[in-house]
């Protein structure tokens, strides 16, 4: 996922380089929000497996 994160990022410096000014919010936000969705996959999955803490410890 993380690899696809890259690649997502790479695509979307790769067309800020040609895209003209006016098109550039249309052509971005797809981009983006597929990589916030992506890096929120990432933090869910990190975050499923915490360990728990024993009881009676404060956190």
């Amino acid at each position: 996922m993380r690899d696809r994160v890259a690649q997502f990022e790479r695509l979307l410096e790769a067309l800020q380089k040609t895209a003209r000014s006016e098109e550039w919010p249309a052509m971005s936000s797809g981009y983006r929000l597929e990589i916030e969705r992506m890096q929120g996959e990432i933090l869910d999955y990190l975050v499923e497996g915490a360990p728990q803490r024993a009881a009676g410890i404060a956190a």
